[in-house]
C-alpha cells in the first residue's frame, strides 16, 4: 500500500460516512448496526433440509441453492464446490451485467475483501515458524509510538491480539453513503499511516486482550509489522509464500488500479431501494483490495487446511479460537475466530473454516472441511446498505456453504 491521499480527497470524512458502506469492514458496519438498531432476524446456519434430505451434494442442488441467492434480488451469483476428488461443481446465476443477458462467467474475478486476513495471518505465522517474529510481539517492538494516544497503547497489544481481534483497536475506515459520495471517493486512495491515524482518534473499543471486535485497522497494522520484519512490502510476501506455491495464477492485489481484470461481473450497490449503482470501478487500497476468483479461494483453502502452508504447530496456533461478539451472531451463529480463521458448525456435525468477505458490490462466502479436501466458495455481485437484506443474503449463502460441505442434497427438486 504505497499510495497517497490526493489533495482534493479529505483524509478524515466525518466516521457517520463509514457507518453505511458495505465496503472495507462490512460485516463490522452491520454488526454495529445490529447492536444499535435492536434488529431481531433469526439467522441459522441451515434451514434444517441437510438433516432430513438424502445425501449427495449435486449439481442441480448448487444450481438450486445459487438460484435461492439471486431471487433475494442479487444481479450475479457464482460458485464453486470442489470434492475429495478434485472434481468442481459450478454453478452461475443471474447477469454479469443489470439490464442484459450477458451471463455470469464460471470463473470470473471479483474481489474478496476481508478473505485476505487469511492469506496475511498465514504469512505472520510463517515468518512465526522462521523466528523472524512472536506472537507475543507488541506492536511497539516493530512500530513504535504508531498506534498512540485516545488510550491506544502499542506497548500493551500483542500480534497475536491483532490476528485475533482481541487488540480493542477501533475502525475508522473512509467510505461511501450515496451514490453521489461513491462517484467523488471512488478513487481516493490512503497509505497504511493514513488509515491507522484515523483509528487513533477514537478510545480503544476495550482494553486490549479484554473482549473481542472486528478490526481492519489491526490487519492493517499487521501488514506494516510484516513490512519490518521480512524486509520488503507484504504483498510480496503473500505472493512468493502463498500465491505461487499454490499455483494461484489468477489472485491479485489491484493497488492503484481501479478495474478488474475480465472476465468479471459488475459489481452493484443498492444504497436505497431502487438505487442500484455499479460500484465495480474503484480503488480499495488496503488488505481488501484483492482479487480472486472461486477457483483460486478454493484452491487457497485446500492447501491451508491440507497442511501445505504452515507447521502443525502454527496452524493448531491459527485455529486456537475465541467466540466472536454476540451482534456477530447473526452472521456467524456459534462462530469462533481464530488468528484469521472463523470456525462455525454445520448442520451435519463439526465445523468448517473460512473467512468470508464484502467490498462494495462484492460479497463472497466460503468453507473448507478440517482437512481441506471439500471446499466451496460462493460469490455474490450485490451488496445492500438494509440490513434485513444483507442478513438474508448472509443465511443463503451460509445454507449453500453448510450443505455443500455436508454433501447432502438440498432436496427441493420437487418444490
Amino acid at each position: 500500500m504505497k499510495s497517497t491521499t490526493p489533495a482534493s480527497a479529505p483524509q478524515h470524512r466525518p466516521s457517520q460516512q463509514r457507518h453505511r458502506r458495505i465496503g472495507r469492514g462490512w460485516l463490522a458496519v452491520a454488526a454495529a448496526a445490529l447492536g444499535t438498531a435492536g434488529v431481531a432476524i433469526a439467522v441459522q446456519p441451515s434451514d434444517g433440509a441437510a438433516a432430513t434430505s438424502a445425501p449427495g451434494y449435486r449439481q442441480d442442488d448448487l444450481r438450486l441453492d445459487t438460484d435461492a441467492i439471486q431471487a433475494l434480488g442479487i444481479t450475479g451469483v457464482q460458485a464453486r464446490v470442489t470434492t475429495a476428488s478434485g472434481r468442481d461443481l459450478v454453478a452461475t446465476t443471474g447477469v454479469a451485467v443489470a439490464g442484459t443477458n450477458r451471463p455470469v462467467p464460471r470463473d470470473g474475478y471479483f474481489r474478496i475483501a476481508s478473505t485476505g486476513k487469511a492469506l496475511m495471518a498465514t504469512v505472520i505465522l510463517q515468518l512465526v515458524d522462521e523466528g523472524k517474529l512472536s506472537l507475543d510481539d507488541t506492536v511497539d517492538r516493530w512500530l513504535p509510538g504508531v498506534i498512540d494516544g485516545k488510550g491506544n497503547d502499542g506497548r500493551k497489544i500483542t500480534v497475536r491480539q491483532l490476528l485475533q481481534n482481541t487488540s480493542g483497536l477501533h475502525d475508522d475506515l473512509p467510505g461511501f453513503d450515496t451514490p453521489q459520495e461513491y462517484y467523488r471517493h471512488r478513487y481516493d486512495t490512503y497509505t497504511p499511516e493514513q488509515i491507522v491515524a484515523r483509528a487513533m482518534k477514537h478510545h480503544p473499543d476495550f482494553r486490549p486482550g479484554a473482549g473481542w471486535n472486528y478490526s481492519n485497522t489491526g490487519y492493517v497494522v499487521l501488514g506494516m509489522i510484516v513490512e519490518k520484519a521480512a524486509g520488503r512490502p507484504w504483498q510480496e510476501e503473500v505472493e512468493s509464500r502463498i500465491l505461487n506455491p499454490l499455483g494461484m495464477n489468477h489472485t491479485y492485489l489491484s493497488g492503484a488500479t481501479p478495474t478488474l481484470r475480465r472476465p468479471h461481473a459488475d459489481g452493484y450497490q443498492v444504497f436505497a431501494p431502487g438505487e442500484r449503482t455499479d460500484v465495480t470501478e474503484q480503488i480499495v487500497p488496503d488488505l481488501g483490495g484483492y482479487v480472486s476468483t472461486t477457483a483460486d479461494v478454493n484452491r487457497f483453502f485446500r492447501g491451508l487446511l491440507g497442511g501445505k502452508l504452515l507447521s502443525r504447530a502454527r496452524m493448531a496456533e491459527m485455529q486456537d479460537t475465541v467466540p466472536v461478539a454476540k451482534q456477530f451472531e447473526a452472521f456467524w451463529p456459534g462462530g469462533r475466530y481464530g488468528l484469521g480463521l472463523v470456525n462455525r458448525p454445520l448442520t451435519c456435525g463439526g465445523s468448517y473454516w473460512s473467512h468470508e468477505g464484502g467490498e462494495a458490490g462484492y460479497i463472497t462466502l466460503n468453507g473448507a472441511t478440517d482437512d481441506g479436501s471439500r471446499t466451496v466458495t460462493v460469490s455474490m455481485s450485490t451488496s445492500f446498505n438494509n440490513l434485513d437484506k444483507t442478513l438474508r443474503q448472509q443465511k443463503a449463502a451460509s445454507d449453500l456453504v453448510d450443505r455443500a460441505l455436508c454433501d447432502t442434497s438440498s432436496n427441493r427438486q420437487g418444490k
